[in-house]
């Protein structure tokens, strides 16, 4: 696809060891994964355009996510966030633009270069006919696994995000967190290089967060990439070694988290950025009398 000047064009028609601990480097990848090339980014996006009827929602995104890192993208609500993740993982066909993943070109080779992806997206119907353990299995299936490493996997899996006792209980009957940890589980069966979490933590408990917090640093140094998008500003100034800030389908800011927020907090430095702070003017009426 190719970059436009100024104006999209139309819209057409690591897992955890046997231990249960997590660590284990994302090297022993799905079958049939193509080789990364050395030296390249772990995703790049380049030109990305995107609309929906009239509405442009991403507007020639240009992102460079090093191997390695652990990238935060931040933004408001409709700043294109899960749709630039949706085209950067395959789920999302872009009006224009390219996705690179370790050099290697998603739209030219979708299925090859999806197995270096683990994908959570935001909001995607699960199969919830299904129990977690089945479900954590067929997506290791579905992957190329042989089914001796699934089952393997599988118990590690949900030993890992705190699953084990449910097991064996269908997932329309987990609770919204239950569902964001066995689906976690899921992106993660085939050992991906990369790993894209939409709001992974929307819904999960402080413990189950702590413990997916661990399980992704420990991915992150034994050598996969994570791209993780946020409304916490605090939780990924504490958890992000990068940072990009998105809105109205631009980027304003990228690069590590200390450079974007220049010697302050990542807030202040968001809200500088975004704009858009609404005072309470208007709502006296709000105001308790004490008489």
């Amino acid at each position: 696809m190719t970059t436009p000047d100024a104006v999209p064009p139309p819209a057409p028609g690591p897992v955890p060891g046997p231990s249960g601990a997590p660590g284990v480097a994302p090297t022993t990848a799905a079958p049939g994964a193509p080789s990364p090339r050395p030296g390249a980014p772990a995703l790049a996006l380049q030109g990305m355009w995107r609309r929906f009827g009239d509405k442009v929602a991403v507007a020639g995104i240009d992102l460079t996510i090093p191997s390695g890192s652990f990238y935060g993208l931040v933004g408001p609500n409709g700043a294109g966030k899960t749709t630039s993740l949706s085209m950067a993982t395959g789920l999302l066909r872009p009006d224009a633009g390219t996705v690179l993943v370790h050099g290697v070109d998603l739209w030219a080779n979708p299925v090859e270069v999806k197995r270096m992806l683990g994908v959570l997206p935001d909001g995607v119907r699960l199969f919830d006919r299904l129990t977690g353990a089945q479900l954590v299995t067929y997506a290791g299936l579905l992957q190329g696994l042989d089914r001796a490493t699934v089952a393997a996997r599988t118990d590690d899996l949900l030993a890992a995000v705190g699953l084990s006792d449910d097991r064996d209980t269908l997932v329309v009957d987990y609770s919204a967190g239950m569902t964001k940890k066995v689906a976690l589980a899921c992106a993660l069966v085939h050992a991906p290089r990369v790993l894209v979490l939409d709001e992974p933590f929307e819904a999960v408990d402080p413990v189950s967060a702590a413990n997916i917090r661990e399980i992704l640093h420990q991915y992150v140094a034994g050598g996969g990439t994570v791209v993780v998008s946020s409304h916490v500003m605090d939780l990924v100034q504490r958890m992000c070694d990068h940072v990009a800030v998105i809105a109205e389908g631009h980027v304003l800011a990228a690069g590590t988290v200390d450079e974007v927020r220049a010697g302050r907090s990542l807030e202040e430095r968001f809200v500088e950025l975004v704009g858009g702070r609404i005072t309470g003017e208007g709502l006296a009426w709000l105001r308790t009398s004490s008489d």
